[in-house]
């Protein structure tokens, strides 16, 4: 009972003030990447690095968020035990090589279209985006590691050097005049693996030998994680590929415009991310201790937070979007844009936290299958809503997030009648990353 007091007391959980940083740190490089980015080359020229940016966004943390977090919840789980969790890594690490394998040989097959229709025709930009995929996998599987052992400073670590090092490469791309795209492209694809690189030479990523893993250890729910996850990570960053595949070869200018303005209704999201890292422990140690009615209180709390900060960051991009957007970005799009990318981003951090309360539950397969539906709305109405470019895409990304939380929220209220209860594995699984990237 003392340790529960002294825990509820505690200001902030285990973990927040690393994690936090390193949150920060990735947010704020994206905003400055794209600035510095299109000082350097042009929203023109800008446009392949935007595409790059949220493909490589859709696919990493889509294939291999899922092995981040069923490694980090089979960790932590034999960590409570005092077991060794080298046996752990040592399964997933192969299964996330057979992965990236498999994905990549798709893009090379691809590559040719993928260069002619997607990268305005730079073949290093493609190549790029295979780099960068290859560098996200143990990046992903270093992330499970810590979090899973309880690093979280090297967690942190992990996710702030990536953009650290991103953006300190950018402006030196930038004061050496240095205009080459593919130059752009393989810094996105090559800094992932900074903090890596950090955390192992601080022999961060160390295990402890163990009793033997089985599969069953570590992938009881990978393949309704990895729908999910794809799913997900698709539609957070449907909109500006959307807008890539339907503009004309006269409209790149339009892409970069609109993906700037997707990172500035990112806004929210990232936020969302601070506040998740730092009631994560909180929930996980309740979910432990089987107290259903504090999990409860809990999960409200973050609710709460979640939808006052999405009614924020809503009304602020309606009433000071457009301003905000000319002094970063140069303008370019108009208030309803900005406000419906901020509607749709405000709804889709609600369904994500509702997902998440449902993977606690144990509703794996619910989450895949809602993600699988939202995507499937959001294509209907980018096909079928409007001949407008913009509008299309903006109704798209609204209504499939409004699908996904009507459905995340119905799974929550059946399990919950059905007397569903959390476990700390679950709730670390649920918890643990998620697919807003970049």
């Amino acid at each position: 009972m003392a340790t529960t007091e002294r825990d509820s007391r505690a200001p902030l959980p285990e973990g927040t003030v690393a994690v936090g940083i390193g949150l920060l740190i990735a947010g704020l490089s994206s905003y400055a990447f794209f600035k510095v980015g299109q000082e350097a080359l042009g929203k023109d020229d800008f446009k392949p690095i935007v595409a790059l940016w949220f493909a490589t966004f859709v696919l990493a943390p889509g294939f291999f968020l899922p092995l981040e977090q069923e490694m980090g919840r089979a960790l932590a789980h034999r960590r409570a035990l005092g077991r060794g969790g080298r046996p752990i890594v040592m399964r997933v690490v192969p299964l996330g090589l057979a992965m990236a394998a498999v994905v990549i040989a798709a893009i090379a097959g691809l590559s040719s279209i993928a260069t002619r229709e997607f990268f305005e025709g730079y073949g290093l930009v493609t190549a790029a985006l295979i780099i960068a995929f290859m560098s996200y996998a143990p990046t992903h599987l270093a992330r499970g590691i810590c979090s899973g052992e309880g690093r979280f400073a090297a967690y942190g670590i992990v996710m702030g050097a990536d953009g650290f090092v991103r953006v300190v490469g950018c402006v030196i791309l930038w004061q050496l005049d240095v205009t080459n795209v593919g130059a752009y492209a393989l810094l996105v694809a090559l800094s992932p693996l900074s903090g890596v690189l950090i955390v192992w030479a601080r022999r961060q990523l160390v295990t402890s030998p163990g009793p033997e893993a089985p599969w069953s250890e570590v992938t009881p729910n990978l393949g309704w994680l990895l729908l999910g996850s794809v799913m997900g990570a698709g539609l957070v960053n449907a909109g500006p590929i959307a807008i890539d595949v339907l503009a004309a070869n006269d409209e790149a200018e339009k892409v970069t415009r609109f993906g700037n303005g997707v990172l500035l209704a990112r806004v929210p999201l990232f936020l969302f991310q601070a506040v998740q890292a730092a009631l994560l422990p909180r929930l996980a140690r309740l979910a432990a201790q089987n107290d259903l009615e504090e999990f409860r209180a809990g999960f409200r709390r973050l609710m709460l937070v979640v939808v006052s900060v999405g009614l924020f960051g809503t009304v602020a991009s309606f009433a000071f979007g457009p301003a905000v957007l000319d002094v970063v970005y140069d303008g370019g799009l108009d208030r309803r844009t900005l406000t419906l990318l901020a509607l749709g981003s405000a709804v889709y951090m609600v369904a994500l936290a509702t997902a998440q309360a449902v993977i606690a539950l144990h509703g794996h397969a619910r989450v895949g299958i809602g993600w699988l539906s939202s995507m499937i709305v959001f294509l209907l109405c980018a096909w079928l809503s409007s001949d407008d470019l913009y509008l299309r895409v903006e109704i798209g990304l609204v209504a499939s997030s409004v699908a996904a939380l009507i459905y995340f929220a119905w799974s929550l209220r059946d399990l919950l009648k059905q007397g569903a209860q959390p476990d700390r594995d679950s709730a670390l699984e649920a918890f643990i990353g998620n697919p807003i990237e970049g």
